[in-house]
């Protein structure tokens, strides 16, 4: 839905959080777990190594994207501002490395093969995400990947989860291709709102160069 007013706006993207923290474990119930990201994690994966280090903005309960891809056998730091949402992660996959962080702040050792976020992103406001997305390039290896859901516009609208409102935002996605590739990814696609995932739309952006 849209909203001509900022302000309202605003407090919506703010008590987002808050959204996702009362509502941990009936999202972790309700959650999909068809597995409909599959050609998109398959198609991200295809352009890392094996084993890679991964990381997941924006995790959720983990169910089911980190799941898929700590079964495959990839080393996982998940992150999401939601305390409860974090609980929920390390009891279903103590392998791997679970943190209680904003990804506006995120601050992680080391790079990654590969960085994504599957409806996680979108949540930012389009300021947040053009601050971001250097500092996710920066933290991606030579030859490395980042997976993005996105809108098919720049703007702001709201969504729910579980009856309750929250807020999303996106960019044109003409300026995600032109700020991926500035940031040294050689190869970014762009699918708006495909069928197969549900509507999502995507952005993979692949081959990051040596800095």
């Amino acid at each position: 839905m849209l909203l001509d007013d900022p302000q309202q706006m605003d407090e919506i993207r703010r008590s987002t959080q808050s959204v996702y923290e009362r509502q941990a474990d009936n999202w972790d119930q309700i959650r999909s777990t068809s597995l409909y990201e599959k050609p998109w994690l398959d198609q991200f994966l295809s352009t890392l190594p094996a084993r890679g280090r991964l990381l997941d903005l924006g995790c959720g309960s983990g169910i089911p994207v980190a799941g898929y891809f700590l079964a495959a056998g990839h080393d996982l730091v998940g992150i999401d501002y939601a305390p409860t949402m974090i609980n929920l992660a390390q009891r279903h996959y103590p392998q791997a490395q679970w943190h209680v962080q904003d990804m506006t702040q995120f601050h992680v050792e080391g790079k990654f093969d590969g960085i994504y976020s599957w409806d996680g992103f979108f949540h930012l406001s389009i300021p947040q995400q053009r601050h971001l997305l250097p500092l996710l390039s920066q933290k991606v290896k030579a030859g490395g990947a980042i997976l993005l859901t996105v809108g098919t516009g720049e703007g702001e609208v709201t969504g729910t989860v579980a009856g309750e409102t929250v807020y999303h935002a996106s960019l044109f996605p003409e300026e995600y291709q032109r700020l991926l590739h500035q940031y040294g990814f050689e190869n970014v696609s762009y699918v708006s709102e495909d069928p197969e995932a549900l509507g999502r739309s995507i952005i993979l952006a692949s081959q990051k160069s040596c800095p």
